[in-house]
């Protein structure tokens, strides 16, 4: 790839306005869709972004189109939708769906976006919207290998730790795998923190006590601010996307036909949540007022 691309984004929420500052910092001309659920644009515009007002309008600009919306529905219908991505692709244009998606609609989507003339592959994204400002995200990436090779410098533009997880669709699967293992740990420690409130153990002893032992690492670390501040920016993630994700996963599971008790809990546990706005590691404050 050239060292500078025309790169066209739909979705500048809370990450993919991260993705776009770092493409720009990093050299590329960049595009993106104007939208209601954007975060505000006025830096990219100043930075030389240019907003356009439909989807067929960001491929028609672009020689990688970037996706970075909620979850399958959204991303079917950026792409298929009047108007849409797939009308104004361009031949050979590479789209790259940062999104959380279920395995078997990206499949599909994979396929049409390959007959109308397009390559595609999914780069599901990990971290949080400060490294995505930062350009430090680590992506999943589901994509044929020369294709993976091809696009991996523009990738670096935004992330810092990139996994080839297989061909097209594997990117979403373990990016499914990897949310229900952390929200997996999320649940736990909220639960576990909940109880040690509830018997008067000071949270600065649990806090020491987990992260010496068998509750440390990443998500303990997402989860401390709250724990010893009320604190939750550390882990800017809601319940509702959550339990999107975790609807997900019991789909990918249900369809592969394996165990998924586990996550039969957890997930129960995420619906329960009346709040959906709530910030994942705000789970704690609710669990302490049951019981």
């Amino acid at each position: 790839m050239t060292t500078t691309r025309q790169v066209g984004i739909v979705g500048v929420g809370l990450m993919g306005h991260g993705i776009a500052s770092s493409l720009i910092r990093a050299g590329h001309q960049v595009s993106f869709l104007n939208h209601s659920g954007n975060q505000p644009v006025d830096d990219l515009l100043a930075a030389g972004a240019t907003a356009l007002d439909s989807g067929r309008e960001v491929a028609q600009s672009a020689e990688v189109v970037i996706l970075c919306v909620t979850g399958s529905p959204q991303v079917e219908a950026v792409l298929f939708e009047p108007n849409g991505v797939l009308e104004g692709l361009k031949p050979g244009c590479v789209v790259v769906d940062c999104s959380t998606a279920l395995p078997s609609s990206t499949e599909k989507v994979a396929a049409r976006v390959t007959d109308a003339g397009g390559r595609f592959m999914d780069a599901a994204m990990t971290r949080t919207p400060k490294e995505a400002a930062e350009g430090r995200l680590n992506l999943i990436v589901g994509a044929p290998k020369a294709l993976f090779d091809e696009t991996l410098p523009l990738l670096q533009g935004f992330a810092e730790n990139i996994a080839h997880a297989g061909d097209v669709g594997a990117g979403h699967t373990l990016k499914l795998l990897h949310n229900f293992v952390s929200l997996g740990f999320s649940a736990v420690l909220a639960e576990a923190t909940a109880a040690s409130r509830k018997a008067g153990i000071n949270d600065t002893a649990l806090l020491e006590v987990l992260g010496a032992g068998g509750g440390g690492g990443v998500v303990l670390e997402r989860l401390r601010p709250y724990i010893a501040e009320n604190d939750p920016s550390g882990f800017k993630f809601t319940v509702a996307n959550a339990s999107k994700d975790l609807g997900y996963y019991h789909t990918m599971t249900n369809e592969l036909g394996v165990e998924r008790g586990v996550a039969g809990a957890v997930h129960a546990l995420y619906t329960s949540i009346d709040d959906t706005s709530l910030a994942v590691p705000e789970m704690i404050g609710v669990l302490e007022q049951r019981g």
